[in-house]
């Protein structure tokens, strides 16, 4: 910050003092010099209301605005061959040269999420990443099990958190809602863990998408745009994006993928909690915290028995197991 106080103050007197010199000219130094101060504070003024500019945002109208003007040349030596007078062909070109500077420009600016060659995404295509980029979502970072399962080596590739996920998290830890409040903050804390971990590659993008859209819209767009997969704990993001042909790692599939088989008839010991939703039904849990109804337990609940596995379900919550005592 200082040195770009300093940078500021100096271009401020180099102003003056060309405007100084430049007045000089015209036998009005002191003239030159107020102009020159007046011109130099102008500018730095647009300089500090341009910081919400982003590079992506400037490349991407500098990109449009020389497809535009190759685009005017093009049509202007088009032109060159028709039976034109001078004046009018040249009164054309500088025509054709506004119009289509100024449409590639705005166009390339309101498109500048599609764009694939843009600096700011070059960053993330390196030969060196074989696996290619993750991006995080908001569920995948405050879940916290993100961490442990790069630190296996499961997880290849750049671990991504996008800053409108980050804005969402903050938003969460601004929350009246005491919950909400702590998910967020916990969700900060595992992502600066993650950052300082030597072991795991992680990035912040920068550059927001704008538009008005959820943060999953975004994310799936974004994914599109950096051909990225996206790791999440939330089931209807996985179904969405899946559907237009992103990949997806869910964190909640990948824990019951590891889960130990459970066979038909095998015998579990276990401590039995509540009651079920069926009548006479008890339910209880393994270590892994699969979920097993006991037929019949009720009158078992709280204290540690011995059943036989009748049958497994999985449904979208995951594993669920049902067992009959041991007679």
């Amino acid at each position: 910050m200082t040195t770009l106080l300093f940078i500021r103050i100096f271009f401020l007197i180099i102003s003056g003092v060309v405007g100084y010199q430049v007045g000089g000219i015209n036998n009005s130094p002191a003239s030159g010099l107020i102009f020159g101060l007046l011109a130099g504070a102008f500018l730095i003024l647009i300089e500090m209301k341009s910081h919400q500019v982003s590079v992506r945002g400037l490349s991407s109208m500098v990109f449009g605005l020389l497809l535009g003007i190759f685009m005017a040349n093009l049509v202007s030596d088009i032109l060159l061959l028709l039976p034109l007078g001078v004046v009018l062909q040249s009164v054309l070109k500088v025509i054709l040269t506004l119009v289509f500077s100024y449409l590639g420009a705005v166009l390339a600016l309101r498109g500048k999420d599609e764009f694939n060659l843009i600096i700011p995404y070059v960053r993330f295509r390196r030969q060196d990443l074989k696996e290619g980029v993750v991006l995080l979502d908001t569920s995948a970072i405050i879940d916290g099990r993100i961490g442990d399962i790069f630190k296996t080596g499961f997880l290849g590739g750049r671990l991504v958190a996008p800053r409108f996920v980050l804005q969402e998290l903050q938003r969460l830890s601004d929350s009246d809602d005491e919950t909400k409040r702590q998910r967020g903050r916990r969700g900060l804390e595992i992502l600066k863990t993650l950052q300082k971990d030597t072991a795991a590659d992680v990035r912040i993008h920068e550059d927001d998408l704008t538009g008005p859209e959820p943060v999953d819209l975004k994310l799936v767009k974004l994914a599109k745009v950096m051909e990225a997969r996206i790791c999440t704990t939330d089931f209807n993001l996985s179904r969405m994006a899946s559907l237009q042909g992103i990949e997806m790692l869910n964190i909640n599939d990948l824990v019951n993928a590891v889960k130990p088989m459970i066979f038909n008839g095998e015998e579990l010991e276990i401590r039995l909690l509540k009651e079920g939703k069926d009548p006479n039904q008890a339910v209880g849990y393994l270590e892994d915290g699969t979920m097993v109804v006991v037929i019949d337990g009720k009158k078992m609940i709280g204290q540690q028995v011995r059943v036989y596995v009748t049958s497994a379900l999985q449904t979208q919550a995951g594993r669920m197991v049902f067992a009959k005592l041991e007679k």
